[in-house]
């Protein structure tokens, strides 16, 4: 047997414990993995100052370093998410229904677990305390497969809180990390069907399609985050700007970040140069159509690929458009079906908007940067899922169960 299947027949057999575990136990293993990452803090902060470095040298980009970096306040964050799943309510054994058949039968849904996860994910060593922490609290186990330039960094987070499993008394096979960088490995964990229940890749685009299009594994597809904020002609400018300046730069190198505008050409004349100012504060590069450069022509020329990418980056392409119908048209072409938003005081073209825009999180006058599992008040996310079975935008507990029928009779057999 494999070191990799070795895992899976562990995980598997914690995900039989984990199951039954009641909500104490939980709270109490949460609880003490919080305590182990404060506990441990610089031990994990040692082995992400080596992540970064290398990567600095492999000269990676600084939205990327953004996401691999951590500080006290990012290790307090995880530990105050561990927190706050602890205290959120308990899915597993919820009873969905219980009704009565004319034949006697008492037929009742109740959430259960999933049982294993396995998440293969790149640079964001936040992610492993979010997934132990979610998967802990429904009751599943979880392989996490991060990315090398994490690696480091989430080997120490995951001896912390295996630790912290421990000294609860609970399973610490709960949360296992390949710690293998070879491809084969990670081609090999998307084919264990015997042992995984799920796979969730978390990461760019090419992570997310080579798991979609490799995995025998079922798949809850989270994609990337090309967030378009459309300003109508009847916004408040004041507010589009603080909106769009939040949403594009607060953090540049996350999903939820503003890649790409729509403006209405009715306020071009106003806007664009007060767009400019603003945006030029951190350096934004603003890619833009023909329009909009006669307007500002400092503008950079926009190509038709910068329309549908994700830059993760100071960057963001900018097209006018005629009408909220023309703004719709174009978004839903370009988007990844991650986080939109309209700016507007037009109550039916807010409407519209949020009818007609086919996206996980759609925003009337507020910014994309909400779309997080911490602040939608789930704790924590597992990952925000593009798709639309299963799951939807952030993935929080119940993203993590499955229902089961259990049925009560007195000896009905069927005629």
């Amino acid at each position: 047997m494999s070191d990799l299947e070795l895992m899976g027949k562990k995980a598997r057999a914690a995900s039989r414990i984990l199951g039954t575990m009641g909500m104490a136990e939980k709270e109490r293993g949460l609880r003490l993995g919080a305590k182990a990452l404060l506990d441990g803090k610089e031990e994990i902060l040692e082995a992400n100052r080596a992540d970064v470095a290398c990567a600095r040298e492999k000269g990676m980009n600084p939205g990327l370093i953004d996401r691999l970096m951590l500080n006290e306040e990012r290790i307090q964050a995880m530990a105050d998410g561990l927190l706050e799943v602890a205290a959120l309510e308990d899915p597993i054994g919820e009873v969905l229904s219980m009704k009565p058949r004319p034949n006697g039968l008492l037929i009742g849904e109740k959430r259960v677990p999933l049982g294993v996860v396995g998440m293969i994910y790149e640079a964001r060593p936040n992610v492993t305390a979010d997934a132990f922490g979610l998967c802990f609290k429904t009751g599943n186990s979880v392989i996490l497969k991060g990315g090398s330039d994490a690696l480091g960094s989430n080997r120490a987070i995951v001896h912390c809180l295996r630790k912290g499993l421990k000294e609860a008394g609970a399973v610490a096979d709960a949360l296992q990390i390949i710690e293998d960088t070879d491809r084969e490995t990670t081609k090999k964990l998307m084919t264990m069907n015997q042992y995984l229940d799920v796979l969730i890749p978390r990461g760019g685009a090419g992570l997310i399609r080579t798991v979609v299009e490799n995995s025998t594994v079922p798949v809850i597809e989270t994609g990337t985050g090309n967030c378009h904020i459309f300003v109508d002609e009847s916004a408040d400018l004041d507010m589009a700007l603080d909106i769009i300046y939040n949403a594009k730069t607060q953090r540049i190198g996350v999903c939820n970040a503003c890649e790409s505008l729509v403006v209405h050409k009715k306020i071009g004349e106003e806007f664009l140069p007060r767009l400019k100012k603003v945006l030029d504060k951190k350096n934004v590069e603003i890619r833009a159509d023909e329009e909009a450069r006669k307007v500002v022509p400092e503008f950079a020329r926009a190509t038709e690929e910068d329309w549908g990418k994700e830059y993760l980056d100071y960057v963001v392409s900018l097209k006018l458009v005629d009408s909220v119908d023309q703004a719709i048209e174009h978004i839903n072409h370009y988007n990844t079906k991650h986080s939109e938003a309209i700016i507007t005081s037009n109550y039916a073209n807010a409407q519209r908007f949020l009818d007609h825009i086919d996206a996980a999180a759609v925003y009337v006058n507020a910014s994309t940067r909400f779309t997080d599992g911490f602040e939608f008040g789930f704790g924590a996310e597992i990952g925000i899922s593009t798709q639309k079975l299963h799951a939807r935008g952030p993935m929080g507990l119940k993203a993590l169960t499955t229902t089961k029928y259990v049925i009560y009779g007195n000896g009905q057999v069927r005629p």
